[in-house]
């Protein structure tokens, strides 16, 4: 592999000139058929993906005590604790109270 210099456009531009043979052609074509192929991968898994729902907004002091239990006890603790919680919570909602009879 060979590096030239050229004044092509005024600025530092780098050419790289190869010479290979049969079997370097083919692993070059390997490689690039593998990258291809990643290529195409990262395409389909940003067109599969779907936007992050956001499902509770949680206020600011309570995403600070969430941080802090987190460094205390653990995000697995934390989180089973959690999503206890609003289980329950949801679960007392499916037996008929409201944001009405809540007031």
């Amino acid at each position: 592999m060979k590096f030239v210099r050229t004044d092509r456009w005024k600025s530092c531009e780098w050419v790289m000139k190869l010479k290979y043979n049969k079997e370097d052609r083919e692993k070059y074509s390997e490689a690039i058929d593998r990258m291809q192929e990643g290529l195409d991968s990262m395409i389909d898994l940003y067109n599969e993906a779907e936007d992050d729902e956001e499902l509770i907004q949680y206020d600011e002091e309570v995403i600070a005590a969430i941080r802090q239990a987190k460094e205390s006890f653990g995000d697995q603790f934390i989180n089973q604790k959690i999503n206890t919680i609003v289980k329950e919570v949801l679960s007392f909602m499916q037996g008929g109270q409201t944001p009405e009879k809540d007031k």
